[in-house]
């Protein structure tokens, strides 16, 4: 589709100077040619023109941010009932569904539907523009009518599932493959070479704690803040707050990474900041004998997102979800402050030294200059055999980029991850089956996730090292419908990154300005409360 832009008027001589050095990218957003991936601008009946009009807010020195919504008149979104096909879980296998299936199904059901009363169509879907995931033909849906209200398709869904057929109700403006109604967004820019204070990752002071993005930028008097990585929120699933992924806070590596996963490095206080895939290798150490350790701030035994040595059912990345770890070494920080976890396996507290204080049961409480090591399975037979009272030990932390080489982290350096990757050397690169978002062996995993659209926060370095934090509002049928990953990564290139990333999104996604929040947020709760969160602060940081 063709992009027309209308520019903010009037014009005022500020808005001209705030696109000077520091966000030259002004201009570049008034004149954004956004362009859908190829496929599914081969899916798209008829070409579009959507219009996209930009407010800017001079924040501070350096910070500009700017809110528009890419509208489009003539898409021609609709309620429609989307039948899905039995499906197996490739790493279970167990029996579920999918949101599509190949041509033989689609055509079966098809025509069982016409048999009882029904008139189907099919879609073919495509395959994105992933870099990792095969071309041409996905999947076919099969679905049936088109209807202005969300109501008059649940009446259809009602009387298709009572005819045996598994169903659902959705909006097509969530489709990649059309244009979308609406999407409304904020782009923050900020050069780090103009900015009187820091960028930082915060988690509150406490990785096992939620709180709102705006809670924390309020608190910390912030310019700009937006929601970080993924975390748990679920108590089925570890201790609610804490990473599922990579993060290190003030160069202290708070959680471990889940394979070589896409983060956001910001070193030296964000003025250098640069996007990498990223592996964490932890040891500790008694004398000569050594022992891996699988885990940092997490329940040992369980594993979100999966990426470790020894997880099941996969050591892959898998993104929402939780494998297991039967030998598993886990290091508590100072940064936890709920309660340890408690269960079989043996624990030693350690000063800050890392002498060996006591070996127990699991439980209690991590010390405040101290940290404490759990393990189980065979991590507890080690711990029980090198681990005396008095006895010193060392753990070791390395941080690997893909290409091997160590990241150095000092105390006003931090990283969040999330995944996956969006934008390499100024290309589209998107990997979402090697950052386990997508599965092409398995499509009733991640359909949703990567191919529909959805509320993003995302991240990403421009040519100039100027840091574009964005967020896209989602869920809101024919008010904001949000971005595909696609989407997402043509989107920030156009706004002239050579890195970036997709950060959480859903529910999380969220954008402060001045301690204010900007964006709408999707869930019907209000703003969610995240593990960590991205924040530009004035001055010196805190937290």
């Amino acid at each position: 589709m063709s992009v027309t832009a209308e520019t903010p008027r009037p014009a005022t001589r500020r808005g001209k100077q705030g696109a000077g050095r520091g966000v030259v990218l002004g201009t570049v957003l008034a004149l954004i040619a956004f362009v859908p991936s190829a496929a599914a601008s081969a899916q798209t009946a008829a070409p579009a023109t959507s219009t996209i009009a930009w407010t800017t807010q001079d924040v501070a020195p350096g910070v500009q941010v700017r809110t528009g919504v890419l509208s489009n008149p003539d898409a021609a979104g609709v309620w429609t009932v989307t039948v899905q096909a039995p499906a197996v879980n490739r790493l279970s296998g167990a029996a579920t569904w999918a949101p599509l299936g190949d041509r033989d199904w689609a055509d079966a059901t098809a025509g069982r539907l016409r048999a009882t009363g029904f008139e189907p169509r099919l879609e073919r879907v495509e395959w994105d523009q992933y870099s990792d995931t095969p071309r041409g033909t996905m999947g076919w849906q099969v679905r049936i009518g088109r209807y202005a209200t969300q109501a008059e398709a649940g009446t259809l869904n009602s009387a298709v599932s009572a005819a045996g057929f598994r169903t659902s109700v959705e909006w097509t403006g969530y489709d990649g493959r059309q244009s979308a109604d609406a999407e409304r967004i904020h782009v923050a820019v900020v050069d780090p070479a103009r900015l009187r204070g820091t960028i930082e990752v915060s988690d509150g002071g406490d990785v096992a704690d939620r709180e709102k993005t705006s809670t924390v930028a309020a608190r910390l008097g912030s310019l700009v803040g937006v929601n970080g990585g993924f975390f748990i929120t679920s108590d089925g699933d570890g201790v609610q707050g804490t990473m599922a992924g990579l993060s290190a806070v003030h160069g202290e590596l708070e959680s471990m990474a889940v394979g070589s996963r896409a983060a956001l490095i910001l070193e030296d206080g964000g003025r250098r900041p640069r996007v990498a895939d990223l592996s964490t290798t932890v040891t500790v150490r008694a004398g000569s004998a050594t022992y891996a350790v699988q885990g940092i701030n997490r329940v040992p035994g369980k594993l979100r997102n999966c990426g470790r040595p020894g997880a099941v059912p996969t050591e892959r990345p898998r993104h929402d979800t939780t494998c297991t770890l039967a030998d598993d070494l886990v290091k508590f920080t100072p940064a936890f402050r709920a309660q340890l976890p408690t269960g079989t396996g043996v624990q030693v507290v350690l000063d800050k030294r890392g002498v060996v204080l006591s070996r127990s049961d699991r439980g209690g409480s991590v010390p405040a200059e101290g940290s404490v090591l759990q393990g189980t399975g065979a991590a507890a037979a080690w711990l029980t055999e090198h681990a005396d009272i008095g006895r010193r030990l060392t753990v070791h932390e390395v941080v690997r980029d893909a290409s091997g080489r160590e990241v150095e982290l000092g105390p006003d350096d931090s990283i969040v991850s999330a995944a996956p990757t969006l934008v390499e050397d100024g290309r589209v690169h998107i990997d979402a089956a090697t950052e386990g978002t997508l599965d092409p062996l398995d499509l009733s995993f991640g359909f949703a996730w990567s191919n529909v659209r959805q509320p993003r926060t995302l991240a990403g370095v421009d040519r100039h090292g100027r840091l574009l934090l964005v967020t896209v509002d989602g869920r809101r049928p024919g008010v904001s419908e949000g971005f595909t990953l696609a989407e997402a990564a043509e989107f920030m290139r156009s706004l002239g990154a050579v890195q970036a990333l997709n950060l959480d999104g859903g529910g999380s996604t969220a954008m402060a300005v001045n301690g204010v929040l900007a964006n709408t947020t999707s869930d019907a709760t209000g703003e969610r409360a995240v593990g960590d969160t991205i924040q530009v602060l004035p001055g010196t940081g805190r937290d």
